[in-house]
């Protein structure tokens, strides 16, 4: 009995030892390469505040970014699997840029099953990456921009309108609210030729789900600790799933789709776009194309659209009611160049906007919708000039929100200063420094459209209201522990009273 009970024991014994290993076999990955880093522990290895839930990840990476000032990058453990944080911005342009082809693979990986609208241009593996990518882009030339500006337009009178009937007497909005409001109905009527009326209804349905998609629940948080583990989540992540959501998104665009075929509709827009992949499969290298990859372009175009415009326009907000002199400046600005139209905005007049332009670069720099960007090589790799080496597939990792908060490279970054952006000033920072739309070819596609919807919304706001803090003010703003993009813990109110 007692022989029997020791073997037990060492069996056991033999089966922790194993599993230790097999959670640390890794940690000296970096200081072999002379790498330095804080010190993992194992199952955790550097993130136990994140996935305790302590912590998000994108301030997590500023922590680590402001504690290894003098390092060019810093290794780190997200579990067992060495990672890699970059400082310097001569590296991180190799990543970017120079070397791209070896670093076109983002870190996201896609669920077909567990997670349908995974399979998105933001998450998708390099090979179907790139022919997705030079399809889509003609949607967002500037030629298209511009014969879409009219529906942009009409949806700001429609926000105006709306500002107009809503805005209480004490004048105490609640920004992101507001906001969404505005963009959703933007993406609506520019993205996929629907009104979508979120103006004009109260609980409406496309807004509602557009916050459901980044609320922050228990189901969110374990599913993003669950992608830590990959296969695991592979096979039981489809029970975290937001199944409401990835029905509603394929619903919606095969619908659109349909009613478009049926009635011979040619708008030559996103969703013709998506029509044209739907039929022609082989454009993209594949042989079939489902609905769900068909939702997916969709669903990311209207969650970008959605969340960082909107998020953006209300910080904007937010900075310009403690700014009241950088408020007027630019109100001065608006109008006077709206002067030679009669009040109308046209589509040539926001570029000769620069110190709107320098506001909204400002409030990016502050405040970047996405806090970090990761990338995967291809295959091994050693950066120039150096014997660091990294293996095919390990996570690069280029903390936007802690670089556009450092000090040494913009002074006093709590302050809020549009100046930091005058021609003089971005000559003399190197160009990795700013990364809210990110670089290279793998840069946001949509970017130069989120520009014209957030500073059309913002004019229209700034034409009509004086913005103000109010009781319900929170300053500063801060961000959630949970959120794996830059939200607010709470509602961003100010006081708007409107011009006689």
């Amino acid at each position: 009995m007692a022989a029997g009970m020791f073997e037990i024991l060492c069996v056991c014994v033999m089966i922790l030892w194993l599993l230790y290993y097999y959670l640390t076999a890794d940690f000296d990955y970096w200081t072999s390469r002379g790498i330095n880093g804080p010190k993992p522990i194992p199952f955790f290895g550097n993130i136990a505040e994140f996935m305790l839930g302590k912590n998000c990840l994108g301030n997590f990476y500023k922590k680590i970014y402001d504690r290894y000032t003098k390092e060019p990058m810093v290794g780190l453990f997200l579990r067992g699997n060495p990672a890699l944080m970059l400082r310097d911005p001569d590296y991180i342009k190799q990543v970017l840029i120079k070397d791209f082809t070896v670093f076109s693979d983002r870190d996201g990986k896609v669920y077909e099953k567990a997670d349908p609208m995974s399979m998105h241009l933001f998450r998708i593996d390099a090979a179907r990456w790139r022919p997705l990518r030079i399809r889509l882009s003609p949607v967002f030339t500037s030629g298209k921009l511009k014969d879409m500006f009219h529906l942009l337009l009409n949806c700001s009178d429609h926000f105006e309108k709306y500002l107009n009937e809503i805005v209480p007497k004490d004048g105490i909005v609640e920004c992101r609210d507001l906001t969404s409001k505005f963009t959703v109905d933007v993406i609506g009527s520019c993205v996929f030729g629907i009104e979508m009326n979120a103006l004009k209804e109260e609980n409406n349905q496309f807004q509602k789900m557009g916050r459901r998609i980044f609320r922050n629940t228990l189901k969110s948080f374990l599913k993003n600790i669950l992608k830590e583990i990959p296969w695991l989540y592979q096979r039981i992540g489809y029970i975290l799933d937001d199944h409401v959501v990835t029905k509603f998104m394929t619903n919606l665009t095969r619908e659109t789709i349909e009613y478009r075929k049926q009635n011979n509709i040619r708008r030559h827009d996103f969703i013709d776009t998506l029509i044209d992949f739907k039929d022609n499969p082989e454009k993209l290298g594949i042989n079939h194309i489902t609905d769900e990859l068909v939702a997916a372009q969709a669903f990311v175009f209207f969650a970008a659209g959605f969340e960082t415009s909107s998020t953006t326009m209300s910080n904007a907000m937010y900075e310009l009611a403690k700014n009241q002199s950088i408020q007027e400046k630019v109100r001065e600005e608006i109008k006077d160049i709206l002067k030679s139209s009669n009040g109308e905005i046209l589509y040539d007049d926001i570029k000769k906007m620069s110190y709107l332009d320098k506001i909204f670069q400002e409030t990016l720099r502050k405040y970047p919708p996405v806090m970090y960007l990761t990338r995967k090589p291809l295959q091994d790799y050693v950066f120039e000039e150096t014997k660091i080496t990294l293996r095919k597939g390990l996570r690069v990792i280029i903390p936007i929100y802690a670089i556009q908060n450092d000090p040494n490279i913009y002074p006093d970054p709590d302050v809020f200063d549009p100046e930091r952006f005058s021609a003089e000033n971005v000559s003399q920072r190197n160009a990795m420094h700013y990364l809210p739309f990110g670089n290279g070819p793998r840069n946001c596609i949509g970017a130069r459209f989120a520009i014209n919807q957030t500073k059309v919304g913002l004019i229209k706001v700034l034409m009509n209201y004086k913005i103000d803090v109010c009781e319900k003010t929170q300053i500063p703003v801060l961000a959630p522990l949970s959120s794996l993009m830059l939200q607010t813990t709470h509602g961003i109110y100010v006081k708007l009273t409107k011009f006689t």
